[in-house]
């Protein structure tokens, strides 16, 4: 994605907005439309929502929180983008509530899963938003990331709890309520019925380097960057990354 068309690289974001781009791209290619409509579910504040209208495509934002959604507002009318971008109050269960079915090209389901009381469900209604042909942005916690920190934080007892529990949680006062390991996740959107396209690593290392070394050592920042750019679709960094993200598409989407 060129700098004038991406929103700041960042160690958090700049793989999935590399994979994001490229599903973009090919849609736009398949449709013959240069704007396409995007959902995202969980969306906030616009961290996704505001670039990509920016982008020229029309953005929905599905989220529970009055108070993220009064952000989105206010940080697309900044961005000059409120015409494309639409905020609505709702949740993956009740999604049909808030937006049409099968009326999207892109479904943003990021940060989603961790949260939802059934996973499979909350899942299935953000592919039934998509038109044939359309592609699944799915982003979650990655179980070996969260065990690989409270090791290496010295929380040793903890990492065991996160391992072995269903739900990758390290004890009672985790925030995160469920994390996913590669696995589940492809099984889940393979279950969904999308074809798996692709997987990704994401901050991989990033977590675990100092911020003191990426902010004090010039080029450290680059250079971080471009490792979890090289590392990200290597299956064998997905067992630690901080989050994983799997991209999904309708099945013979080439012929859509």
């Amino acid at each position: 994605m060129s700098d004038p068309m991406r929103p700041r690289a960042s160690l958090r974001t700049a793989v999935v907005w590399e994979v994001l781009q490229d599903a973009l791209d090919r849609r736009v290619k398949a449709t013959g439309r240069e704007s396409l409509d995007v959902l995202d579910t969980g969306g906030g504040s616009g961290n996704f929502a505001v670039p990509l209208a920016r982008l020229g495509h029309r953005v929905t934002v599905v989220d529970p929180s009055p108070n993220a959604l009064f952000a989105l507002e206010r940080r697309a009318a900044e961005a000059g983008v409120a015409d494309r971008v639409r905020g609505v109050q709702g949740d993956a269960h009740g999604l049909f509530e808030v937006v049409e079915r099968g009326g999207h090209d892109v479904v943003l389901c990021h940060g989603v899963l961790e949260y939802v009381d059934d996973p499979a469900e909350g899942l299935g209604n953000a592919v039934a938003a998509l038109r044939p042909g359309g592609v699944l942005s799915l982003l979650a916690a990655g179980l070996g990331g969260a065990v690989l920190a409270r090791a290496l934080a010295g929380h040793f007892t903890e990492a065991r709890t996160a391992l072995q529990d269903p739900a990758g949680r390290w004890g009672a006062g985790d925030p995160v309520p469920r994390r996913f390991t590669a696995e589940q996740l492809t099984a889940l959107v393979e279950g969904a019925g999308l074809r798996v396209g692709a997987v990704h690593g994401v901050r991989v290392f990033a977590d675990l380097v100092p911020g003191v070394l990426v902010d004090t050592e010039p080029g450290s920042l680059d250079a971080l960057l471009k490792l979890e750019a090289a590392a990200a679709e290597l299956p064998a960094f997905h067992s630690v990354a901080t989050q994983l993200h799997v991209l999904g598409e309708t099945r013979g989407a080439e012929e859509a």
